[in-house]
């Protein structure tokens, strides 16, 4: 089993059973099992790759899609929401998600009323993106 599984299957398995099929869980606990991880987010549906994050810090990640380069994102946590302020980001508006567990699944939400998207925590693996830039202060 990797240790992607392991986290995984230990966060699931804090869960009642009688709750599993779709459940939020809180922001500390997706960081807690993610801290220190690389993890690949896969769309869904279709399961295109999103695009692969570390985080190194509970308020620190940085984030590559395919074919980019790094991104470096500041963690926040309001509302049970995890979201992140990626150094690039035109608005400055910070992009939200609810992390949840469906069928034994780790996934988060787009937290936006007009857009629900859903991607589905595929692997978590203890890789480094090796990203050369300095992440934002």
């Amino acid at each position: 089993m990797t240790i992607g599984k392991l986290l995984i299957a230990a966060l699931v398995a804090a869960i009642p059973a009688s709750v599993r099929a779709q459940t939020l869980i809180t922001p500390e606990a997706f960081l807690d099992a993610v801290q220190g991880k690389t993890v690949r987010f896969h769309l869904l549906p279709g399961g295109g790759l999103v695009g692969t994050e570390e985080f190194l810090s509970p308020s620190l990640s940085v984030w590559r899609m395919e074919g980019r380069g790094c991104v470096y994102g500041h963690i926040t946590t309001p509302d049970g929401k995890v979201c992140f302020l990626y150094d690039d980001d035109p608005d400055g508006l910070p992009v939200c998600w609810w992390p949840f567990v469906y069928n034994d699944r780790l996934m988060v939400r787009l937290a936006e009323i007009t857009n629900g998207e859903i991607q589905e925590v595929r692997s978590i693996s203890d890789d480094s993106l090796n990203c050369p830039s300095t992440p934002i202060g």
